[in-house]
């Protein structure tokens, strides 16, 4: 008698899988990159303050005063007429790369909490300014070659005070932080990594400063390099913008009480 056909045992029917495929980022194109590095340049401030500085010396405004340095009035209106320029810029170039500006400024985070973190990192942007100071003049105080900054120089008069405190808070607290952000922001897109982005802008940052001497040039570029990695790690302009309008505005109130 033959042994009966072994019972198969049944399966159930395969199906796909509810978790998606990852999909991997296509490939960042050549004339992409180049767009991205057009935009970059374009909103790193150096092309729109050569063009507002020729238009207001080509209308009779001096950029001298009396005494052979800057002139206040000239450096306010050159400021914020840069500012309103850079932002229209950065605003046209989210729009045509269909990137919501609310998105852009506020990211995904409550803004709240990005308020209380700005302001406190009002005292951390001083204790780093203090620490870098501090150890450059431990180990090179030759850099500090300037004696006295020359943007304090045009600190004459109360009205001085008030209008560089509203420079102090938009075209450096304000569009600077924008400005960072979006260049970042272009970098971690198509230009290799924000990191990169960080290190190269921080260090034009600090470049952009050297006028005031080179100990506050390095200081300058590592508090650039402070806000660019807090927005990089919050996805917001927010915080950078109020810890850097919040410093910027309470270096200017220390100068006027204790030093004038």
């Amino acid at each position: 008698m033959l042994d009966p056909a072994p019972e198969i045992p049944s399966y159930p029917p395969i199906r796909p899988s509810e978790t998606p495929p990852v999909e991997l980022p296509p490939p960042t194109l050549p004339i992409e990159r180049l767009g991205a590095l057009i935009e970059v340049f374009l909103c790193s401030g150096l092309p729109t303050q050569l063009l507002v500085f020729q238009v207001l010396t080509y209308f009779g405004m001096a950029s001298r005063s009396a005494d052979g340095g800057w002139s206040p009035a000239f450096i306010v209106s050159m400021a914020l007429i840069d500012m309103v320029l850079v932002l229209l810029l950065i605003c046209g170039f989210l729009y045509a790369h269909g990137e919501p500006l609310g998105r852009f400024v506020l990211g995904p985070r409550r803004p709240l909490r990005e308020v209380l973190l700005g302001l406190a990192g009002i005292p951390a942007a001083f204790a780093l300014v203090v620490a870098v100071l501090a150890a450059i003049l431990a180990i090179r105080p030759s850099l500090h070659n300037v004696a006295v900054n020359p943007f304090e120089r045009m600190l004459q008069t109360p009205r001085d005070a008030a209008l560089f405190a509203v420079v102090a808070m938009l075209a450096g607290g304000v569009r600077e932080e924008v400005q960072r952000a979006f260049i970042v922001r272009r970098f971690d897109q198509f230009l290799g990594g924000a990191l990169i982005g960080i290190l190269l802008y921080s260090v034009i940052f600090g470049l952009g400063h050297i006028e005031q001497g080179y100990a506050a040039a390095i200081a300058t570029g590592t508090l650039g390099a402070g806000w660019g990695v807090l927005y990089w790690r919050r996805q917001s302009v927010i915080a950078p913008i109020i810890s850097h309008a919040g410093f910027n505005l309470a270096q200017l109130v220390k100068y006027v009480i204790f030093v004038r």
